[in-house]
């Protein structure tokens, strides 16, 4: 089996932030240590059905991976590594809270194999980081990244959002300004989404917090491209910004398309051309993985069925393929590579797409460039109205 990317749900939260709506709960520590064991017992089940394939890229993703003991971390990683071929140069991430790890903790990630630190840093101003709920405080969140920086980690992210109720473009670049300042690697930017059902959603519906703007969120979008391009950074994902060499690997086997493993509750994955995730609730997962499974390898779709945890199974044809592969290659700076695509396909985007590459061509959303198709910079702030078109 080609190589694949690996990706460890982690549902603990010490709080839950009241703009989340990912798979993730408060208040369920004890369920830690029977969690920690259902996940090895998955892992190796996958290790088995795939015939022990080689993992390029890791990453715990949650959630609160940070939240977990440093022992527990190291059960799992112990677990991935005698089932899987984990390159020597595989990236290995971590998603971390402010404040959530010190410097025995960050010694112990980086003895069991972690190179690279995400911080959900969100924002540098006191006030924002309390209307979202978080934890820490700006001086935290740079205390934070310092430590990790200091303890041996050179591969750093941090998380920003922007798009938020009452967040003035002055405000945004005060925190651009900061982080900077800090010089991290890598840097994440999501604009704020008002998810259905959480309490933030709520809240604008009651009128308790305003209803952001798409217009502030647009030029803090700008402001942003401008401040990291003339700082060297390479706008190398629509929301993603990185120094020579620090792209996310983990991230690029996503918007490439290509073959990924999630285990742990509500985690995806697609592989065989089979896109399918897990149950959602932490405790019916831990309960039909108590003991190890027996299961033998077969990479195909009964194989998919035999785990007990799969809940739900989507088979994805050519024709889908192609279209979720120009959506996710456009999200890159260099866009889809039109060789590579007919190597891939048999056949040429501009020949499946043709209508939609024109329309996108005229209205200066798209470019062609060197055998590529790439979205404009007026293209990344109207992606959706392209994107949309696909299907």
């Amino acid at each position: 089996m080609q190589s694949i990317a690996l990706y460890l749900h982690i549902p603990f939260c010490e709080t839950k932030c009241p703009y989340c709506d990912f798979n993730t709960y408060a208040k369920i520590e004890s369920l830690i240590p029977a969690y920690v064991s259902a996940l090895r017992n998955e892992i190796v089940a996958w290790g088995q059905i795939l015939d022990h394939p080689d993992v390029k890229t890791i990453f715990f993703g949650g959630g609160t991976p940070s939240y977990l003991p440093p022992p527990e971390l190291v059960r799992v990683v112990e677990a991935i590594r005698t089932s899987f071929h984990v390159d020597p140069t595989a990236e290995i991430t971590l998603e971390a809270n402010p404040g959530d790890f010190d410097r025995g903790n960050l010694a112990t990630y980086l003895d069991c194999g972690f190179n690279r630190i995400s911080i959900g840093v969100q924002s540098l101003d006191d006030t924002l980081l309390s209307m979202l709920g978080r934890r820490h405080t700006a001086d935290d969140a740079i205390s934070a990244f310092q430590m990790a920086s200091g303890a041996g980690f050179e591969n750093v992210s941090i998380d920003l959002m922007y798009g938020l109720p009452y967040q003035t473009i002055e405000q945004w670049e005060t925190t651009l300004k900061r982080a900077l300042d800090l010089g991290p690697p890598h840097i994440s930017m999501y604009a704020l989404t008002l998810e259905g059902g959480t309490p933030m959603e709520q809240w604008v519906k009651n009128g308790q917090l305003p209803e952001p703007s798409a217009d502030l969120a647009a030029d803090m979008y700008i402001k942003a491209q401008g401040m990291f391009g003339r700082s060297g950074y390479a706008h190398y994902e629509i929301s993603n910004w990185a120094l020579p060499g620090f792209e996310s690997h983990h991230n690029l086997v996503y918007w490439q398309n290509e073959s990924y493993l999630g285990v742990g509750p509500g985690a995806h994955s697609y592989l065989q051309h089979h896109r399918f995730s897990n149950l959602k609730p932490p405790r019916e997962y831990v309960q039909k993985l108590k003991e190890p499974l027996a299961v033998h390898g077969a990479e195909n779709k009964a194989a998919i069925e035999s785990m007990p945890v799969v809940a739900e199974i989507e088979h994805i044809d050519t024709q889908l393929e192609m279209a979720e592969t120009m959506i996710l290659g456009l999200r890159l700076d260099q866009g889809i590579d039109v060789k590579k695509f007919v190597s891939r396909f048999d056949n040429s985007p501009f020949c499946v797409y043709e209508n939609i590459i024109s329309d996108g061509l005229r209205k200066g959303l798209l470019k062609t460039t060197d055998g590529t198709i790439s979205l404009t910079n007026k293209g990344r702030l109207l992606s959706n109205e392209i994107f949309s078109q696909f299907f």
